[in-house]
C-alpha cells in the first residue's frame, strides 16, 4: 500500500473517504474518534514520589552506608557518626528524586507545543474545533501563523511554506506542493507534500487532509521513542558502584582477620576486639564519599553555569570529562542559525560580501525591492530568513530601504510561486516609468533574460556570458551557498494584466547572490581543540548533503574531498544495526537524518564502549538526547522538548561552550579522583596500622581514635580537593572513556603504596615511642606511644593531602597553597585533631596524654617525611615516564 506522500490527491481523498469541499460529517468524526482516540500524545506510567525516593536506595554503596550507620549507632554507640552517615544518604536520595524527571518533562513540553484549536471543514462548513478532536480524514485549513495540528497530506497549496526545523533540523522553511512523490523511501525533510504536527506555517496558505493523529504522527513517534528510551548510567555512577562493591569485600575480609588475630593474640577481650573490628570496618568505609562527590559535582555546576553551560543532572558534569564523541547539531550550534550573504557576482566579477558596493547598483536594488521583509520600529526584521539576509546585507552597505521605497514605491507584484521559483515587484519611478525587480532560482531566471548589465552598460546576452553565469552559479552551489539570481528592466507602461507571462520577460541580468548559514567564528577553533583532546566531533543535520559537507570542511570536522565521511539518512537506512556498528567509525557527517537515525548513531558508538555527547535543539533530537550518555540542549533556539530531555543546556547555543564544559568535566573527575586517592590511602593507612598493631600485640588504637581521625581528617580536605584549580595540559590528554575507573592513571598504585607508607610511618612513631621512652613506667610509656600514634595517624593524613594535589606533578609545581579553601580545610582539621590532645578534658575523653616538644617533633617529622618521600617517588616516576 502506498504511503500518503506517494499517493495522488485523489487517492488520498478516496482512502480517507472525504471530499475537500464538504469534509467529514459529524457522525463519521464521532465514529473515527471512538476508533483512534483523541489527537494527543500519551505518556508512560509515571512513578510516584515515594517510588522514586525508594529507588535511590538500590545503589550498592548506599546499602553499605546504611549498614555502616546501623553498626555505628547500635553496636559501637557512635550516634554522631551514624547521624552523619544517614544525613549523607538522605541528602543524596532527595537530590536524586529532584533530578529524576527528564522524560516526563520532555513529553509535557511536546504537549504544550500542540495548537489548542484547528480550522476544519466539516458538514459543508468551516469551523474551529479543539485539535484533540481531529480524526483521520479531517480537512484542515492552514495559513501563515498557524501551528499544524496533525500530520496532513496537502491537497491545496498557495505559496505555502512551513518551518520544520524543530522536527527535521533544516534551517529554512520548506516550500510545499501537492504532487505525489515517486520515491519509495523519502526522508521527513523531503516530504514536500506533507505537513507535520507541531510545525509552523510561515508563508502562504494551504489545505490538508489528516492522515495521522496523536501517537501515530511523526511527533508521536518521537514521544514513543522518548517513553521507551532506557536510562543510561554514567561512567561516574558505574565507577562508584564498582568501587563500593570492591571496598566492601576488602574491608569485611580485613575486619574478620583483625578480629580473629586479635583474639588469638589475646590483644583484647572478645567484646573489645569485636568493637575494634567493627570500628575498623566503619572507619575504612569512605562514608563521606557520596556527599563529597555530590559537593564537587555541585561546585562544578556552578563553574559551568558561569561559562554558559547549565547542568540539569549532576553526573553530567563528570560525564563530559570522559566524552569520546560529540555529535553536534549544525544549525545554531556550529553555525549562527542566520542566513548571511557571503558572495555577490555582478559586472562579470565575483565579490566577497565585505567588498564595497554602491546603493545604485541594480543588484542591490533588486535584492531589497523584490523582498517581503518587514523592518520593525526597533530595527528587527520579520520575514523569510533568505529575504531578511538580503535586507541585512543592504543595511551593511548603507542602503536605506525605507527611503528608497519612498522614492520608488512598490505598486504591484507577482508573488513567489514554488513552481516558477521567482518573485517580482514593480516600482514607480519619478519620471513616470516603472522599475521591475525579479529574483529567484538562477536556472529559471535565465530563461527569461535577454540582456545583461556590466558597469551600467546593457548589452545582449551572449552564449558565452550565459555559460559564465551558469559556471558561477555551479561554483557557488558547490560551496553549499544558496544562490539567487537578480534581474530587472525599466518599462514605460505596464501590461493590462500583471502576471508572470506579461511581466517576467525580456529581463536584464544584474547578478547572483550566494548565501549560507555561516559557521560561528569560534567554532573551528573549538573543533580543533576537541580533536587535540582526543574527542571526535561529528555533525548531524537535517540539511542537504552538500551543505553539510561544505560546513564540515570549513569547520575542520572533515578534510576537503573526504566524501566517504559523509552519509545521508537514506543511505544509513540501507545498513543493518550490525553493519552500521562496524562502519560507524568511517562517518563524521550525517545529512538529511530522521530522529531514529540519531538514536542509531548514539547506540552504535555506545556499543563500541564510547561515551557519547549529543547536542540538539529540536523535537526530533529529544530521543537521541535522552539515549546519549550526556544530552546537551540549546538554551536559545532549543525547544522545551529538547531541553526537557537533556542533561545539560547551553545558555549560548555555542559549540565552544561544550569544549569548555569538557575541560571543566575533566577537572571535576580529576578532583574526585584526588579525593578518592586521599580518602582511600588514608583509610588504608588506618587499616594497616590497626592490623599490624594487632599482629604485633601492641596496644591497639581505640574505636574513638579511628572514628575521630576518620571524621575530622577525611571530610574537609577531601571536599577542598574538589575545588583544586585545573592542572596544566588537561585538554591534551586523551578521553579516559567508559572502561576507565578511579584507579587509572597511576591512582590505584598510589593509593596502595601511599597508604602503606602512612601505616608504616605511624607504626614507626609508635616503635620510637616505646623504644626511646620519655617516661619510665610501662603505663606512661604505652600511653605516650598510643597518643603519638594517634597524633601521627591524623597529622600524617593532613600532610599527605598536599601530596594528592597531583598524582604525578610536584607539589611545588601545582602550588602548595594556591587553593585557599584547601588551606582553611587543613587548618580546621588540624585544630579539631589538636583539641583532643591539647585541651584538658578532651584528652581524657579520648584516652590520650599530653606530649612533650621532643615527642611532637617526632610526630611532625613523620608528617614532613611523607611529603619528602612522595616527592622523591614522583620525581623518579616522571623521569622514567619521560625516558619511556
Amino acid at each position: 500500500m502506498k504511503t500518503p506522500y506517494q499517493s495522488s490527491v485523489d487517492q488520498v481523498l478516496a482512502d480517507q473517504q472525504v471530499t475537500i469541499d464538504a469534509g467529514l460529517n459529524s457522525q463519521t468524526v464521532k465514529n473515527r474518534l471512538a476508533e483512534v482516540g483523541p489527537n494527543e500524545l500519551t505518556q508512560g506510567k509515571k512513578k510516584s514520589m515515594l517510588a522514586r525516593f525508594l529507588d535511590q536506595f538500590k545503589d550498592f554503596m548506599i546499602i553499605v552506608l546504611l549498614v555502616a550507620a546501623l553498626i555505628s549507632g547500635v553496636v559501637v554507640h557512635e550516634w554522631a557518626d551514624a547521624a552523619i552517615i544517614l544525613a549523607v544518604v538522605l541528602l543524596n536520595a532527595v537530590f536524586g528524586v529532584f533530578q529524576e524527571s527528564k522524560a516526563e518533562e520532555a513529553i509535557d513540553a511536546l504537549k504544550e507545543m500542540s495548537t489548542p484549536n484547528a480550522h476544519v471543514r466539516r458538514d459543508d462548513q468551516i469551523m474551529t474545533v479543539p485539535s484533540t478532536e481531529l480524526v483521520p480524514g479531517d480537512v484542515v485549513l492552514l495559513e501563515a501563523g498557524d501551528v499544524v495540528p496533525a500530520d496532513l497530506r496537502l491537497v491545496e497549496s498557495a505559496n505555502l511554506k512551513i518551518e520544520e526545523s524543530a522536527l527535521t533540523g533544516e534551517s529554512v522553511p520548506v516550500d510545499k506542493q501537492i504532487g505525489a512523490l515517486d520515491e519509495s523511501e523519502v526522508g521527513i525533510g523531503d516530504r514536500t507534500n506533507m505537513a507535520f504536527m507541531n510545525s509552523n506555517v510561515t508563508y502562504g496558505r494551504g489545505v490538508g487532509v489528516v492522515v495521522a493523529t496523536g501517537m501515530a504522527t511523526e511527533v508521536g513517534r518521537i514521544a514513543g521513542m522518548i517513553n521507551s528510551a532506557e536510562e543510561t548510567t554514567t561512567p561516574l555512577q558505574d565507577n562508584l558502584s564498582q568501587l563500593g562493591k570492591t571496598l566492601t569485600v576488602m574491608i569485611l575480609v580485613i575486619a574478620v582477620i583483625v578480629f580473629g588475630v586479635g583474639l588469638w593474640r589475646n590483644s583484647a577481650s572478645l567484646p573489645e576486639m569485636f568493637l575494634t573490628a567493627i570500628s575498623l570496618a566503619v572507619a575504612a568505609i569512605p562514608e563521606g564519599l557520596p556527599a563529597i562527590v555530590t559537593i564537587i559535582l555541585a561546585l562544578g555546576t556552578q563553574k559551568m553555569a558561569k561559562r554558559n553551560a547549565l547542568v540539569r543532572k549532576l553526573p553530567a558534569v563528570e560525564t563530559l570529562g570522559s566524552t569520546d564523541i560529540i555529535a553536534s547539531d549544525k544549525t545554531g550550534t556550529l553555525t549562527q542559525n542566520k542566513m548571511t550573504v557571503e558572495k555577490v557576482y555582478y559586472d562579470g566579477q565575483l565579490h566577497d560580501a565585505i567588498d564595497p558596493i554602491t546603493g545604485n547598483n541594480p543588484i542591490m536594488q533588486i535584492m531589497n525591492f523584490s523582498n517581503d521583509t518587514k523592518i520593525q520600529e526597533d530595527g528587527t526584521m520579520l520575514g523569510d530568513p533568505t529575504e531578511t539576509a538580503l535586507v541585512a546585507y543592504g543595511e551593511t552597505k548603507d542602503f536605506d530601504l525605507p527611503n528608497k521605497l519612498a522614492e520608488m514605491p512598490r505598486i504591484n507584484e507577482v508573488p513567489f510561486d514554488s513552481e516558477r521559483k521567482l518573485m517580482t515587484t514593480i516600482h514607480q519611478l519619478a519620471n513616470g516609468q516603472y522599475f521591475v525587480a525579479t529574483k529567484g532560482a538562477p536556472d529559471e531566471l535565465l530563461k527569461r533574460i535577454s540582456r545583461v548589465v556590466d558597469n551600467d552598460n546593457v548589452t545582449p546576452m551572449s552564449d558565452d556570458t550565459r555559460e559564465a553565469i551558469l559556471a558561477q552559479n555551479k561554483g557557488l552551489a558547490v560551496q553549499a551557498l544558496r544562490v539567487l539570481g537578480m534581474a530587472y528592466k525599466v518599462v514605460a507602461e505596464l501590461p493590462a494584466t500583471i502576471d508572470s507571462d506579461s511581466v517576467e520577460n525580456d529581463l536584464i541580468f544584474a547578478g547572483l547572490v550566494g548565501m549560507i548559514d555561516p559557521e560561528r567564528p569560534e567554532a573551528a577553533a573549538a573543533v580543533a581543540e576537541a580533536k587535540a583532546a582526543g574527542i571526535r566531533p561529528m555533525m548531524i543535520t537535517g540539511d542537504h548533503r552538500d551543505t553539510a559537507e561544505a560546513i564540515a570542511v570549513r569547520l575542520g570536522i572533515i578534510e576537503a574531498g573526504d566524501d566517504a565521511a559523509v552519509i545521508t539518512g537514506a543511505e544509513l537506512d540501507k545498513q543493518s544495526d550490525e553493519e552500521f556498528a562496524k562502519n560507524v567509525d568511517k562517518y563524521s557527517v550525517y545529512a538529511r537524518v530522521a530522529p531514529e537515525h540519531k538514536v542509531r548513531i548514539v547506540n552504535a558508538w555506545q556499543s563500541l564502549g564510547k561515551v557519547v555527547a549529543m547536542t540538539g535543539d529540536g523535537v526530533n533530537d529529544a530521543p537521541a538526547l535522552k539515549a546519549a550518555d550526556i544530552g546537551i540542549g540549546m538554551g536559545i533556539t532549543g525547544t522545551e522538548v529538547s531541553k526537557g530531555a537533556s542533561d545539560m543546556v547551553l545558555a549560548d547555543d555555542n559549540f565552544k561552550t561544550i569544549v569548555v564544559a569538557v575541560e571543566e568535566g575533566r577537572k571535576v573527575f580529576s578532583n574526585i579522583q584526588k579525593s578518592i586517592q586521599y580518602l582511600l590511602s588514608a583509610n588504608l593507612g588506618e587499616v594497616l596500622t590497626l592490623f599490624m598493631m594487632t599482629m604485633l600485640g601492641w596496644d591497639i588504637l581505640a574505636p574513638v581514635h579511628i572514628l575521630w581521625i576518620n571524621l575530622v581528617t577525611d571530610t574537609f580536605p577531601a571536599i577542598a580537593l574538589g575545588v583544586e584549580p585545573t592542572e596544566p595540559g588537561i585538554m591534551n590528554q586523551k578521553p579516559r572513556g567508559r572502561k576507565s575507573n578511579f584507579f587509572t592513571g597511576g591512582v590505584g598504585s598510589a593509593v596502595i603504596w601511599q597508604g602503606i607508607l602512612e601505616g608504616l610511618l605511624t607504626l614507626g612513631v609508635y616503635y620510637v615511642a616505646i623504644t626511646w621512652p620519655v617516661h619510665t613506667t610501662d603505663a606512661a610509656i604505652h600511653a605516650d606511644a598510643l597518643t603519638m600514634a594517634y597524633a601521627t595517624l591524623g597529622l600524617i593524613q593532613l600532610f599527605h593531602a598536599f601530596n594528592v594535589k597531583s598524582v604525578h606533578q610536584s607539589l611545588f609545581t601545582v602550588g602548595a597553597f594556591r587553593n585557599k579553601a584547601f588551606n582553611w580545610a587543613v587548618l580546621a582539621s588540624f585544630i579539631l585533631l589538636a583539641v583532643t590532645i591539647l585541651v584538658p578534658g578532651f584528652n581524657g575523653l579520648f584516652h590520650v596524654t599530653e606530649l612533650g616538644l621532643s615527642q611532637w617533633g617526632v610526630v611532625l617529622g613523620a608528617g614532613v617525611a611523607i611529603i619528602v618521600i612522595v616527592e622523591i617517588v614522583k620525581f623518579f616516576q616522571r623521569r622514567f615516564a619521560t625516558k619511556a
